[in-house]
């Protein structure tokens, strides 16, 4: 029987005639799907990429969900975060209680009706991560009492919490009231003192004068040798204008010599500072001279606007060497003559003082002149004037020439001539 010849197989889908034509091997792709896989709305599932073909690896790699050491590394990087925040927290805390402020020793005054918490901004600005919340709540904590005005002297590069602990004990003091208004003499000044029976008498004794007392505080190197020289008892060891004028608290016992320093640190710590930042082209050979100045200016005028012009109508006469004619150097030289009234023999008269009388600036300040006088005369404006007198109401009118002031003089009479017109009789 023979053997019947086998049926030529089907064209599978893939096969093209032009496979068959040129004889080229293909390998062909089973397309066949496993029996286990799914087919979603009609389409079939793509098969899942075997990792080990692109890795390499023999077998798949394995992921754990649930891995115990991620939530360690969490948990450590929480620690770390909150280490951190503790950590700048203690760094705040120390620098705001024991930060120091970069400054010298110095005294301080504390003013009638000052808080603690207003003098947070000082350290807030010099010391790095001072904190105003911590200090408030250690002022809070640890302070009982108000704080009190008065002077309070401070260490060199103090903490906050060396600083309230000084200032702290004025609460245990009583407190004296010193009043210096600006424009007194150190007369008035010395019988201030001697008139507050809680200030202890040490330097301004019954018998104390201006050569004592100038030794007594350790000064009398500070004046001129025409001042310690002089045979006039108003010039010899004068310590005129050296005291800052103010309104001072001091503890109650607190000596007049410590006072006396206090007011001359102050003084002469504002003419340095001031003497250093000076305009150019001044007609003053030293500080002291500028202090002089400032004394008159204190006395001329009692409007802050106009003490750089009447600084300016000083500083043009001296450099025209023209002579001052300032009334309150007369005054002062009267000394106790003085009843009030400035008369032409007194103009005439030629004191130490009397600038009528003689050329340039008198021997020593005839006053305790203010820091803006003596900024005043240090910065005058930017003036030509030569001349000023009062208004009458209030202020000075400066002129340039005579004929000017002259006039600016008949105004100034013609208005008080009207106001004594219209004043009741007594």
């Amino acid at each position: 029987m023979s053997k019947p010849t086998p049926s030529t197989p089907p064209e599978r889908p893939n096969e093209t005639p032009s496979n068959k034509q040129d004889g080229t091997v293909e390998e062909r792709v089973d397309t066949t799907l496993p029996d286990d896989q799914t087919v979603v709305d009609g389409v079939k599932d793509k098969p899942a990429t075997n990792v080990s073909l692109i890795s390499g690896d023999s077998k798949p790699r394995q992921y754990k969900v649930n891995n115990p050491s991620f939530f360690m590394q969490r948990g450590y990087q929480v620690l770390l975060v909150l280490g951190l925040i503790a950590a700048f927290f203690l760094v705040m805390v120390y620098q705001t209680l024991f930060g120091r402020i970069e400054q010298p020793q110095q005294m301080v005054t504390i003013d009638q009706g000052q808080t603690y918490y207003g003098l947070l901004p000082q350290w807030q600005n010099q010391i790095p991560l001072f904190s105003a919340s911590v200090a408030k709540l250690y002022i809070k904590s640890q302070v009982d009492a108000p704080l009190h005005a008065g002077i309070y002297q401070l260490p060199e590069n103090p903490t906050i919490a060396e600083a309230l602990q000084i200032l702290e004990q004025g609460a245990k003091a009583a407190m004296v009231k010193v009043q210096i208004i600006e424009g007194k003499t150190s007369k008035d000044l010395y019988q201030t003192l001697r008139d507050n029976d809680n200030i202890k008498k040490e330097v301004l004794t019954a018998d104390s004068d201006n050569a004592s007392i100038a030794q007594a505080l350790d000064l009398a190197s500070i004046l001129p040798d025409a001042v310690t020289s002089s045979s006039d008892p108003i010039v010899n060891y004068n310590l005129e204008g050296w005291f800052a004028p103010d309104t001072y608290y001091y503890g109650e016992g607190t000596s007049d010599k410590k006072v006396l320093t206090d007011l001359y640190k102050r003084q002469q710590q504002a003419l340095t500072e001031a003497w250093e930042n000076r305009a150019p082209d001044l007609p003053y050979k030293s500080p002291y001279e500028a202090l002089v100045m400032a004394s008159i200016i204190e006395k001329e005028t009692s409007v802050p606007e106009e003490r750089e012009l009447v600084s300016a109508v000083f500083r043009n006469r001296l450099n025209k060497n023209m002579r001052m004619q300032t009334d309150p150097t007369i005054i002062y030289g009267m000394g106790s003559r003085y009843d009030g009234n400035i008369r032409r023999r007194d103009i005439d008269e030629k004191t130490s003082y009397n600038t009528y009388q003689i050329d340039g600036l008198p021997p020593t300040p005839i006053a305790l002149p203010s820091a803006a006088s003596i900024e005043a005369t240090l910065h005058p404006a930017d003036s030509e004037a030569l001349y000023f007198v009062a208004t009458g109401n209030g202020g000075h009118k400066f002129t340039n020439s005579l004929a000017e002031h002259n006039q600016a003089v008949k105004d100034y009479l013609s208005v008080m001539r009207e106001k004594k017109s219209q004043t009741p009789p007594q």
